[in-house]
């Protein structure tokens, strides 16, 4: 079983596409050296990245360029 589940993910994001860009550009941070936002349950960046933004620590605002 994956944690966090994909039903729960897709309630925090308007579509797969966007949680998909999401957690890789906050992956990228947390690569880079970005301080965690929750206790992680995995060492893998793009986990820790999909906790983060279930348990809405990290959010999206959509513009006319892209996500920021």
């Amino acid at each position: 079983m994956n944690y966090p589940a994909l039903e729960d993910l897709l309630d925090k994001a308007d579509s797969k596409y966007t949680l998909a860009v999401l957690a890789a550009k906050r992956a990228r941070e947390i690569i880079q050296g970005s301080e965690m936002l929750v206790d992680r349950k995995s060492s893998k960046p793009v986990s820790i990245a999909l906790e983060e933004i279930a348990k809405r620590k990290i959010t999206f605002k959509r513009n006319k360029t892209g996500i920021k």
